[in-house]
């Protein structure tokens, strides 16, 4: 098969659907009879994803390889960014911590020579086994005040000898003067790299745009590949948590009602997509404590600050209200960070998280978590509840959770390593720190099991629900895009 060489969608700004037409294109090119693979330098995110080897990398990026029908590695996204305050992120090199750095001190020239280094290699050991890679930027193309420091866009786009697709969102207004400015801030040498524009989520009728086309042509020098219109019918993983708030609907009627406790520092919140396509379910965000108060079902996720997001439960009343519902009757479960706020307290002796030393948790299980130092990330394989098919899930957090006032051990699973996890005290309380738990059917079932009379609706197949959705997505995008032009810019030298 032909080699293509890379391409690389960048953006005129964040979110304007960088991530999802790079997924886009990593299932056309699997259709089209290609071995792709994506790859973003680097990513900054919460939401994170276990490779098979037990490392870390963006979810993002393991969503863009489940597109293109390959298992996910950590040189499809090298170097990730976990913000753990608002100034604070830990840095993730290869799928490891490496440390916890400062927005300052990570932008800064020391250093930098050997971060480009390792995700230049990164990309080099990718392309010579995949055919084409999908590369994807970061934020905007156009950030001349850290075009010195810069390792995910044109110098990127530089080092690949990629051809570059600039994407810009015609939603959010502004759309000429965002794609000129991006492309005349550009060098003359990055200039040469940037072969195509693509125009995405625009609504209405597609002819009354016509002629700004040509005129983005005229003013630009680059042709437009595409207008891709904006969607509400096909769904993708999302990469942040920004539009979580916008789910935190109220309890209703004729369904199994779900609240997600919506933390400040939530983490792989894509654990509950399942639950959110479920037709018996109802699922909600929410910090409200009327609205916790009233869900059957309470699900407390994952944190990246655990103590911290504890802190804010207990201030704002929301832990009260979980540990009331579930006198009450309602069900609650925590997944990771969520396992260890369900405990009798979590200690940070070491100050792992930050300056909180240790609080109580909502004593909902007879555990103490103490966070460590090392961070541990893996793929697991598990029986639920000793259930006799074998589930699948991953791991990333830190922290030892262990039992305490000689409790009798009771683990929600059992690894294929024989090793134990979580802590279950009945059907209606249990926590694990395995991320993807809700994605085995038999846990799904088991947690609505006792809400079975509140809806009729049947399950449904997540994996098929999935290649469904991407080959959505990829017909959507293809039938909106000039593959022919996208084929003939793949196939000529930068």
């Amino acid at each position: 098969m032909k080699r293509l060489r890379p391409i690389m969608f960048v953006g005129t700004g964040s979110d304007v659907g960088k991530s999802i037409i790079s997924a886009a294109f990593c299932r056309i090119f699997l259709q089209d009879g290609f071995c792709p693979a994506p790859f973003k330098a680097q990513n900054m995110a919460l939401n994170s994803y276990a490779t098979p080897e037990g490392l870390e990398i963006g979810r993002a990026q393991a969503v863009q390889a489940e597109a293109a029908g390959i298992d996910c590695h950590t040189d499809m996204n090298p170097l990730l960014l976990k913000p753990t305050t608002d100034k604070i992120c830990q840095v993730v090199l290869n799928g490891k911590p490496m440390n916890n750095q400062s927005a300052f001190e990570y932008f800064r020239e020391e250093g930098r020579d050997e971060l480009r280094t390792e995700v230049n290699s990164a990309f080099d050991r990718l392309e010579k086994r995949f055919n084409p890679i999908v590369m994807e930027g970061a934020g905007s193309v156009s950030e001349i005040n850290l075009r010195k420091l810069d390792l995910v866009n044109m110098p990127m786009a530089i080092h690949a000898g990629a051809n570059v697709i600039i994407v810009a969102d015609i939603d959010r207004g502004g759309v000429f003067a965002s794609v000129y400015g991006s492309v005349m801030l550009l060098t003359e040498e990055e200039r040469k790299h940037v072969k195509g524009i693509l125009i995405n989520k625009f609504r209405g009728d597609i002819r009354l745009f016509e002629p700004g086309i040509k005129m983005l042509e005229d003013l630009c020098g680059i042709p437009v590949i595409g207008v891709v219109p904006y969607y509400k019918d096909i769904y993708i993983e999302e990469e942040d948590s920004v539009m979580l708030q916008t789910k935190n609907i109220q309890a209703t009627q004729g369904k199994v009602n779900i609240a997600v406790v919506l933390l400040k520092r939530m983490s792989n919140f894509t654990d509950f997509n399942i639950l959110e396509r479920d037709p018996r379910v109802h699922l909600y965000y929410t910090n409200n404590t009327d609205e916790i108060e009233k869900a059957d079902i309470i699900l407390i996720p994952g944190s990246k600050s655990t103590l911290s997001d504890l802190y804010d439960l207990r201030r704002n009343g929301v832990a009260q209200s979980i540990t009331k519902a579930y006198k009450s009757g309602a069900t609650v479960m925590g997944i990771c960070g969520g396992f260890q706020i369900m405990g009798q307290e979590v200690c940070d002796p070491l100050g792992v998280e930050g300056n909180i030393e240790r609080l109580p948790g909502l004593g909902l299980l007879p555990v103490s978590t103490k966070m460590q130092g090392e961070k541990v990330t893996r793929q697991v394989k598990f029986s639920f509840l000793e259930s006799e098919k074998v589930c699948e899930g991953y791991e990333i957090h830190m922290g030892t959770t262990t039992l305490l006032n000689n409790a009798k051990g009771a683990p929600v699973n059992i690894l294929s390593d024989n090793s134990t996890d979580g802590y279950f005290v009945d059907s209606r309380c249990f926590g694990t720190y395995i991320h993807g738990i809700l994605d085995n059917s038999e846990v799904i079932e088991y947690l609505l099991k006792p809400y079975a009379d509140k809806s009729t609706s049947k399950s449904f197949d997540l994996k098929a629900f999935k290649e469904e959705q991407y080959n959505k997505l990829a017909n959507h995008v293809r039938k909106h895009t000039d593959m022919d032009l996208v084929y003939k810019i793949m196939n000529e030298k930068v």
